[in-house]
């Protein structure tokens, strides 16, 4: 386990170890900063700023190393308070979450962190599954020394939470599972392939319109909002190895027999215009789950925690609060 704490003389070797791991990614997005949401750019760096944060406030980014890979996380919301892990989407990075950490961090205290080969990860050096990516969430609970939290997921981070509580109930408060499925037919996985050739072929710049659009709503995508332009900036600053990489980890898995056996109190939320995990699906998994919450989002597409933030986080907030009392002053 590498040493992580945010004083002392370790806050410049995380600082190195970050700045390292951000470089390739700062690089990406000033290629394309004219199409970049203000101040998306240096959010990386100011994320060095504020070793000793206030409750609530956002620590500034450390890296981790666990399970074999360096992994750049953030800390913040109340010392103390219950732990909420946030899972990613594949071609996101952990601000993605900015919406739902702003409307958490008075009550939970919050972990978020970048997949592999994403955000401020690294690209691994070599294969992996997706019980590798559960395994990374795990090690870096133990890193910290977080024994239990609630976990959110959304997309390939649903899938994972799914698998959490399947595999390792005895870690978690509770689950959210957002828009994403619990198996893999054939259609979609070669949908998958051709997102990989793509990437190959065209680098992420080819990924990225697309992408987006099929993350949103048809109303949504409309707007032209800076929502989109901020999804765009993500798929863009995404290493196209990072991508393949987590793409092939979820083309290969069905976890539809372990639902009934689940224990962990468990929220499923939908889109009512996903069409990667259509809510129909997602209300079956919900109905295997013993005691399983569903709740479906209108309109919202695939990362439906962005396009509809208040509508989620109303979701989000009562369900974690139910099991997690409000702290006292």
């Amino acid at each position: 386990m590498s040493r992580i704490e945010t004083h002392g003389p370790w806050v410049s070797l995380n600082a190195i170890w970050y700045y390292m791991a951000n470089f390739g990614q700062l690089q990406r997005l000033r290629k394309h900063e004219k199409n970049l949401p203000t101040n998306y750019i240096g959010r990386l760096s100011t994320r060095l700023n504020k070793p000793n944060p206030a409750d609530g406030e956002m620590c500034r980014g450390m890296m981790i190393k666990a399970n074999g890979a360096l992994f750049g996380c953030e800390i913040g919301g109340r010392e103390g308070a219950p732990w909420v892990t946030f899972n990613n989407s594949l071609a996101t990075d952990l601000s993605m979450w900015d919406d739902q950490v702003a409307a958490l961090k008075a009550d939970f205290r919050i972990l978020r962190y970048d997949k592999r080969g994403h955000g401020a990860s690294p690209v691994a050096r070599t294969p992996y599954a997706l019980d590798d990516l559960v395994g990374d969430v795990v090690a870096i609970w133990d890193a910290l020394g977080v024994r239990r939290s609630h976990v959110v997921g959304l997309s390939i981070g649903g899938r994972m939470a799914l698998r959490l509580a399947i595999g390792h109930p005895e870690r978690l408060l509770s689950a959210v599972i957002s828009n994403t499925r619990a198996d893999v037919p054939d259609p979609i996985r070669k949908l998958w392939q051709a997102r990989i050739d793509t990437a190959r072929r065209d680098g992420m710049d080819g990924l990225a319109n697309d992408t987006v659009e099929r993350w949103c709503s048809p109303s949504f995508f409309a707007t032209d909002t800076a929502v989109l332009d901020k999804m765009r900036a993500m798929v863009r600053s995404t290493s196209v190895d990072g991508y393949v990489q987590g793409a092939r980890a979820l083309m290969d898995h069905d976890d539809r027999a372990g639902l009934g056996g689940i224990g962990v109190a468990c929220l499923f939320i939908a889109g009512r215009d996903d069409t990667s995990a259509a809510p129909d699906h997602m209300r079956a998994m919900s109905e295997a789950v013993p005691g399983a919450r569903f709740v479906e989002l209108a309109p919202a597409g695939h990362i439906s925690n962005m396009e509809q933030p208040e509508a989620y986080n109303v979701a989000l907030g009562q369900f974690l609060l139910e099991r997690a009392p409000r702290l006292g002053g």
